[in-house]
């Protein structure tokens, strides 16, 4: 059964209960494990679910396209892979919860935690200090990896690769921070600057982590390394020596244009992709040639009806009417070969058929 998000988030409040000996401080102020964990559980949970909707739009138009059984975060599971992909989920996961804490903090939702003041009035650069409310990355990286590498229980080759890749999540957010300043002087001049860090648009972070996920670095580690001190200290001095702001698989990646059941992956077989239309990305415009014809499919192009609502009219008092428009647009979609024939004969001979009625 796949890990849907809200399991996901049961685990963390599991997690929670479990922790309950474990006492840690975060920005000057100290709580028992249990009651703060409960805190921050909707935001978590929150982070988690904008972490996999980013993650199902960077691979919309691509092989894999992050199917539900990718939400499985649990190192051990059979079903699990250690390629590049699990390293994307973990990544992005990671940064969600990361992201989704920092922007609560800054909106006010949390009594102990504020801006990131820790800064002001150094010297940043030439002509500008640090000031302003700077987003606190610092508290939602400490808690969100309280949360999410609590996960990881285990201390082999795997465990250590989602560890490298949850930090390299927290890694995205930092690293995609942009600065935002503010001009002071006579008359409207700028002869200093005031400067403080915001949050981008989440769709930065996921963007930086797709270009990491298409460099990402395969470790190769002996088959069986595994709890021995000896295997625990190779391992750990291997991915010591990798950036953490770079993504690591163990594993490559399986062929996603076939099906694969017991991999839980579907295929391309069915799979709409894109050709023609305003502001495409050339991936997008690619993606026909990706999905279908690459992996040994052919492109069948349908027509399908569309209802929308327009020409809508305030009427008083107080209603809004609309008319219900209907557009014929193109859609294309990945076929067998030889089903898009049989499909194409079998429109074909119903055009005839018809024909010939109307004759009779």
């Amino acid at each position: 059964m796949f890990m849907h998000l809200e399991v996901f988030y049961y685990i963390f409040i599991l997690l929670a209960h479990m922790r309950s000996s474990c006492c840690w401080s975060v920005n000057n102020f100290l709580m028992t494990g249990p009651k703060a964990y409960l805190i921050y559980s909707s935001s978590v949970a929150a982070g988690a679910q904008s972490g996999i909707e980013e993650c199902k739009y960077q691979f919309a138009w691509d092989r894999w396209n992050c199917p539900e059984r990718a939400l499985q975060l649990s190192t051990h599971s059979s079903l699990r892979s250690a390629n590049r992909e699990t390293a994307f989920v973990h990544a992005i996961s990671s940064a969600g919860v990361m992201y989704t804490l920092t922007r609560n903090c800054s909106l006010g939702d949390f009594d102990n935690c504020g801006c990131d003041d820790s800064r002001n009035g150094q010297r940043g650069g030439h002509g500008w200090l640090w000031g302003g409310c700077s987003d606190n990355v610092g508290f939602g990286e400490a808690i969100s990896k309280q949360f999410v590498d609590a996960l990881e229980t285990g201390q082999d080759a795997r465990a250590a690769m989602n560890l490298h890749n949850n930090e390299a999540g927290r890694k995205a957010v930092k690293g995609t921070m942009q600065r935002t300043c503010k001009c002071h002087g006579v008359s409207g001049s700028c002869t200093t600057q005031t400067c403080w860090l915001q949050l981008p648009e989440f769709r930065e972070v996921g963007n930086y982590l797709k270009e990491k996920y298409h460099r990402a670095l395969k470790v190769d580690l002996l088959r069986g390394a595994g709890n021995s001190a000896a295997s625990r200290g190779a391992i750990a001095e291997t991915f010591s020596s990798i950036s953490r702001k770079e993504l690591v698989h163990l594993e490559d990646s399986p062929d996603y244009c076939l099906e694969n059941r017991t991999l839980g992956l579907p295929g391309t077989e069915g799979r709409e992709c894109l050709k023609k239309g305003k502001n495409l990305s050339k991936w997008e415009k690619r993606s026909c040639k990706r999905l279908c014809e690459e992996c040994g499919l052919a492109v069948e192009e349908r027509k399908a009806e569309m209802v929308s609502s327009c020409n809508c009219k305030f009427h008083w008092c107080c209603a809004v009417k609309c008319e219900q428009c209907r557009k014929t647009v193109t859609k294309y979609f990945c076929v067998k070969k030889g089903g898009q024939r049989v499909r194409n004969e079998s429109a074909s001979s119903r055009r005839k058929n018809l024909r010939l009625r109307k004759k009779h």
